[in-house]
């Protein structure tokens, strides 16, 4: 069987490749022609007012994927996998860059003038929960006001056109904003889960691992090196008005457990924001969740 491996707008896929790591570990795989996060997306139309979009990370992954691994915050893969739609791989995860950010001549200037103003963030993903634990820091949470505004690079597609006032960014994402001089008010840095879909083979996963983690070493040695990558993962209007030589190496994999701990105090966290049904979180098993 064919080991189908979404890419999550990073490089680490695409550098196993380059080097052949996945031949080298016997994985016959493929890669989905697009990435959920919409790294090859057409553009969004910014002549009106953004759309409410009411499904992200959680719902695809509840919906089924092709893939057999792929990606999405933590939390989103943590919850997907205590509802049984999949299993959260244990042995690693990725930590991703973000931020806040908002346009250079905006009136933010602190995480505490976001008061009553809508962040632009993914329902259910990454965004919307990084969005949530950096600004519990600084604002009471009835003053914390998300808008759900779709996939990443929409919302910063809608920030460099002025139609939102703030946007939560990752990745790829966050780097053009930063090139295109807008301002990170509050980072957003959080973790990344590897969501296997059901039936995936053990055996393949580990061998996708070993490749990832090789991977890795090479960006840690020779960042620079690869960073042409970031064009293979972004959409062509974008990529027009940035140099990603100018780019960081973003989301980092980690060869470290996703320990019972992480699992239980992720699912702590998610109920006190009403994130997590009670029911769900009451008989989640990590041995059942997490592979």
């Amino acid at each position: 069987m064919v080991f189908r491996i979404q890419p999550h707008v990073r490089l680490q896929e695409w550098v196993a490749e380059e080097h052949g790591f996945f031949g080298a570990e016997g994985l016959d795989h493929e890669f989905e022609a697009t990435s959920l996060a919409g790294g090859t997306g057409t553009a969004h139309p910014t002549d009106g007012p953004p759309p409410d979009v009411r499904s992200g990370a959680l719902e695809d992954m509840a919906r089924g994927r092709t893939a057999q691994v792929s990606c999405a915050c933590h939390w989103a893969v943590n919850a997907a996998a205590s509802e049984h739609h999949g299993r959260m791989y244990g042995k690693a995860y990725s930590v991703c860059p973000g931020g806040i950010f908002v346009a250079p001549d905006s009136a933010v200037r602190d995480p505490r003038d976001l008061a009553g103003v809508e962040v632009g963030v993914g329902y259910h993903s990454g965004s919307h929960y990084s969005a949530l634990q950096a600004l519990e820091a600084f604002l009471p949470r009835e003053d914390i006001r998300l808008g759900y505004v779709g996939l990443p690079f929409d919302r910063v597609r809608l920030l460099l056109a002025r139609q939102l006032p703030a946007v939560n960014a990752w990745g790829a994402g966050a780097y053009v904003l930063e090139q295109r001089g807008f301002t990170k008010i509050v980072d957003t840095t959080f973790v990344m889960g590897f969501f296997l879909s059901p039936g995936t083979d053990p055996e393949d996963a580990e061998r996708y691992f070993r490749a990832l983690l090789r991977a890795q070493q090479e960006i840690d040695l020779e960042p620079q090196r690869y960073v042409h990558y970031w064009e293979r993962e972004m959409p062509n209007d974008l990529t027009a008005l940035v140099d990603v030589r100018r780019f960081g190496p973003g989301e980092r994999i980690v060869p470290q457990p996703y320990t019972r701990e992480m699992f239980e105090r992720s699912h702590r966290w998610m109920q006190t924001w009403d994130l997590l049904d009670p029911a769900i979180a009451a008989g989640a098993r990590y041995e059942d969740a997490v592979l």
